[in-house]
């Protein structure tokens, strides 16, 4: 899932004009999931909402209200089989929502309340004059069917809701930081092919090396490069729950970077790149800085989902992505097995 804040100010800021294209909401069998999202200017796009015919339909219609600078927001409702003749067979409803440069103050604002650490509800009202969405708050000047959906919303897991109120369509969606942070020390070989596969999967990256010049000139847009003298200092800086890749230049510096996640113990996952070899030696420095069997165990290396033999850093990226992969859909896995639900209480 794109960021999609930052995706759109930054089509607005490169061609005036762009159309936001959501999954509102999904019927049987489809390519993608309520709240995916993408957005297409005259020339381009960013994001997906499950390719072929249903996405090319979407940016010809995009396009075309960019042509006749059309604004507001409005639905579509795409029956797969019936009228694209993909073979999904479900229905997806399409909320297109045009922006000009006009909304960038909006859309900053929104982001900064993001970034600050706010889990925003927005609602927009799908309508031909309006298509800015408003946060919503219990005493928001928005209908209260709204307020309560926006409630459930946040309550239950899920990204986007559909809601009808007197005759007008009303699209909920969330808004928070990306909460899937992976923090990669080094940026060799497989350093930077990692950064390349990360690029693809919905996580924010940090990309720490002391090294500026040995960075590649194209980054992905979900990529944050940090070269600095100091990269402890980065794993102090990155958010609670945040996963740690350190695959530096220096088996001491890989040492003192481990040493310093599991200093903080709020980490989701800390891998360093080795042999087992390379492992021993860790266990045996970090016993001698006092750390128990526990945090010790909690150390994944070598780095990979197992049954992958290939030793090129290509291979080594894919198979490093998919255990952050695997390890991401356990947390949530129990994280949702010891959620209440709604009404219910945690005794």
């Amino acid at each position: 899932m794109i960021d999609w804040i930052a995706s759109l100010r930054a089509a607005l800021a490169a061609e005036q004009r762009a159309v936001l294209v959501t999954v509102a909401a999904t019927r049987g069998s489809v390519p993608r999931e309520a709240g995916a999202r993408l957005i297409a200017t005259a020339r381009s796009t960013a994001g997906t909402i499950g390719g072929g015919h249903l996405e090319y339909e979407a940016v010809r219609i995009a396009r075309e209200a960019i042509d006749n600078a059309s604004g507001g927001a409005w639905l579509a409702r795409f029956p797969l089989a019936a009228r694209l003749g993909q073979c999904c067979g479900g229905v997806a409803t399409l909320l297109f929502r045009s922006f000009d440069a006009d909304a960038q103050p909006t859309l900053a604002a929104l982001a900064h309340r993001v970034e600050s650490g706010e889990d925003l509800a927005l609602a927009t009202a799908v309508t031909p004059e309006r298509s800015l969405p408003v946060p919503v708050a219990p005493d928001a000047p928005l209908p209260p069917a709204v307020i309560a959906a926006s409630e459930a919303l946040r309550r239950e897991p899920g990204t986007a809701l559909l809601v009808e109120d007197a005759g007008t369509s009303w699209f909920l969606e969330r808004a928070a930081a990306n909460d899937f942070r992976i923090v990669v020390f080094g940026n060799g070989h497989v350093g930077r092919a990692l950064a390349q596969v990360l690029g693809a999967l919905p996580c924010a990256v940090t990309w720490v090396d002391t090294r500026e010049e040995d960075f590649p000139p194209s980054i992905p847009t979900n990529v944050a490069v940090v070269a600095t003298d100091v990269p402890e200092a980065e794993v102090r800086a990155a958010p609670s729950g945040s996963m740690f890749l350190v695959m530096t230049h220096s088996h001491a510096l890989d040492f003192e970077l481990v040493a310093a996640v599991l200093a903080r113990r709020d980490f989701a996952y800390v891998g360093m790149i080795g042999s087992a070899a390379k492992r021993a030696q860790l266990e045996r420095r970090l016993r001698e800085r006092g750390l128990d069997a526990a945090a010790i165990g909690r150390v994944v290396c070598p780095i990979g989902i197992g049954g992958i033999a290939g030793r090129d850093p290509g291979v080594i990226a894919v198979a490093v992505a998919a255990e952050l992969l695997q390890e991401r859909e356990r947390a949530s896995a129990a994280q949702h097995a010891g959620r209440p639900r709604s009404g219910e209480s945690r005794r």
